[in-house]
């Protein structure tokens, strides 16, 4: 898969494509159908994906809570595996945000991109002030010779696939219920940074992610899958993660630590994706370090249980 960012220079043989456009935060089963109603469309044409970087909404609120429930790079990752070819991450700023829907279409469909073919959800805004719909987008593509498919929201067994109904299942510690809408197991992926090693002197060594630029799952103890993506350790694992603050030692940022089962090695540098499959209980702040190994002891037999039935 290849990555554009710049609308305005592209090559010939990245011109022409059918694309699917959105956010695809999380790149739920909405995303998934919207990207192959495009992947109908696409004989004898790349398959693309149309994101913005930053979010729009980052650009318009940079100081509201993070929201996003995935970064650019675990995006890029699941696009790529579900077999698109061209991503177009269109650097959003503030010549971007004040283009109207008609020199939106213009400029980075017709002029920059050539696209033969869009999909989006009916729920699809574009434009200065949002003010352009998926139905103006059709008229528009009319009038400039490019095709609009304009795809149902998806409803499952929780109601509507979004990604703010995603949100709520991980804020309320339902990581279940977070995959059935992802049609995936929500992960948490980035860089290991180094911590202060505190789990290495109370038995359990951890991979420590900051979770900072995310939407912070339930804070507590999660069983997990993790995949090493980078480095000599590159495979599969199972393990359990710590989402939080950690209240026993102060006052610290959120992150994600992440205890590898079974596991021997340094991960310091290398890109994890871990994967949230159960909420085994919220984070608490214990009396002793006794009893907090305790309950890690307690916390990793019954991830391993669980994670055997998965």
């Amino acid at each position: 898969m290849r990555i554009i960012r710049d609308y305005q220079f592209v090559q010939d043989n990245d011109r022409g494509a059918t694309v699917a456009i959105g956010n695809f935060d999380g790149v739920h089963l909405g995303h998934q159908a919207v990207i192959e109603i495009a992947r109908t469309a696409c004989i004898g044409v790349p398959l693309g994906v149309m994101t913005f970087e930053p979010h729009p909404r980052q650009f318009f609120a940079p100081d509201a809570p993070p929201f996003r429930l995935m970064n650019a790079q675990a995006k890029a990752h699941r696009l790529e595996k579900l077999g698109v070819d061209l991503l177009y991450e269109i650097n959003f700023n503030a010549q971007l945000a004040a283009l109207t829907a008609e020199q939106f279409a213009e400029d980075v469909i017709v002029n920059g991109l050539g696209l033969r073919h869009i999909v989006v959800g009916s729920d699809f805004r574009f434009g200065k002030g949002r003010v352009g719909t998926a139905d103006i987008l059709r008229e528009i593509g009319g009038a400039h010779g490019f095709g609009v498919t304009i795809a149902d929201l998806v409803m499952g067994d929780l109601g509507q696939v979004s990604s703010t109904n995603i949100r709520q299942a991980l804020s309320e510690g339902r990581p279940g219920d977070a995959a059935k809408m992802l049609g995936h197991w929500h992960r948490i992926e980035g860089e290991v940074v180094k911590g202060d090693q505190r789990g290495r002197e109370l038995g359990y060594p951890t991979a420590n992610m900051s979770i900072e630029t995310l939407h912070p799952p339930k804070f507590g103890v999660y069983a997990v899958e993790v995949n090493v993506l980078t480095g000599p350790h590159a495979g599969s694992y199972h393990g359990a993660a710590s989402i939080g603050v950690r209240p026993m030692f102060g006052v610290n940022k959120p992150n994600c630590e992440t205890f590898l089962f079974d596991f021997k090695g340094d991960l310091y540098g290398e890109t994890l994706s871990v994967a949230l499959t159960h909420f085994l209980r919220g984070e608490e702040k214990f009396d002793s370090l006794e009893a907090l190994i305790a309950q890690m002891d307690a916390d990793c037999t019954k991830a391993r249980r669980l994670l055997a039935a998965v």
